[in-house]
């Protein structure tokens, strides 16, 4: 019998996966998590073969996730990824045995993603295992699979570290993919990030000023203020107000404030 994580952020997709998987006798469910660090914690503490893992994730994803599995142990459980990203980007996974399942989870496609995991496990190459997360990975961000698996032998971590180009925001059970290319600025409200784009858009995100900002390319943003971070593109002027602040003008017409602290840090985007 396989031991199973399941990991996911939602209650009832997480509820429901574990319902489903109580119908394979191969398997046995022996940690149940929320968030990606929980996930850590219950995979070194119970090593389990299989670990079903939500993509889209608060603060650690399940890219993240794997990542700081990669730097903390020598070999990896099976992953079946869990995700909502779109049937058409995710078809060529159905030649990979680590798999994918969609959300909303249908019993056929859960079914075929159990057999090919079983098939995998009685191969227990790891070579072949490593070949197989390695090809999953790269199809979910567009890595060269061969510099994955160099990784992966020099027990580097999996995931690279290259910025994201585009971020996911979850909002009432909908996923949002937002390009980074195409944000403006971001701002804090209390606890959630106002992210606005160049389509005249706000999406609001659920994660730190500090977590945003290390997933973003510092050559293309930069933190103005404690509350602020701008697109460097977007910036047309540094002002210098009566009372002796300074502010940005975007090139949408947005002023943004610039604090005393972070005002040498903005002047370097002017080359001064």
């Amino acid at each position: 019998m396989l031991k199973v994580v399941v990991v996911d952020d939602e209650p009832l997709a997480r509820k429901g996966m574990l319902m489903r998987l109580a119908a394979f006798k191969e398997l046995e469910v022996v940690a149940q998590c929320s968030n990606g660090e929980e996930a850590i914690n219950a995979v070194l503490e119970h090593k389990p073969d299989v670990l079903f893992l939500d993509v889209e994730m608060p603060v650690l994803d399940g890219f993240g996730v794997l990542k700081q599995l990669q730097q903390q142990l020598t070999q990896l459980p099976y992953v079946i990824f869990v995700t909502a990203f779109d049937q058409y980007a995710l078809s060529a996974f159905d030649v990979s045995a680590v798999d994918y399942v969609l959300k909303p989870v249908e019993n056929e496609r859960l079914q075929a993603a159990v057999e090919k995991l079983l098939r995998a496990y009685e191969a227990r190459d790891d070579h072949k295992h490593k070949g197989q997360l390695a090809e999953v990975v790269a199809k979910l961000t567009g890595e060269d699979t061969a510099q994955i698996l160099g990784r992966l032998d020099n027990e580097q971590p999996v995931m690279n570290d290259k910025f994201p180009d585009a971020i996911s925001i979850k909002d009432s059970g909908e996923i949002t993919r937002v390009l980074v290319a195409n944000i403006d600025w971001v701002d804090a409200a209390g606890d959630y990030m106002c992210i606005h784009t160049n389509d005249g858009q706000t999406h609001i995100l659920r994660r730190t000023m500090k977590e945003l900002e290390q997933e973003l390319d510092p050559r293309l943003f930069v933190r103005v203020h404690r509350s602020a971070i701008v697109n460097v593109g977007t910036i047309a002027k540094l002002q210098m107000l009566a009372n002796g602040e300074h502010q940005l003008m975007l090139t949408n017409g947005q002023s943004v404030k610039v604090s005393r602290s972070y005002k040498d840090r903005v002047k370097t985007v002017f080359g001064s």
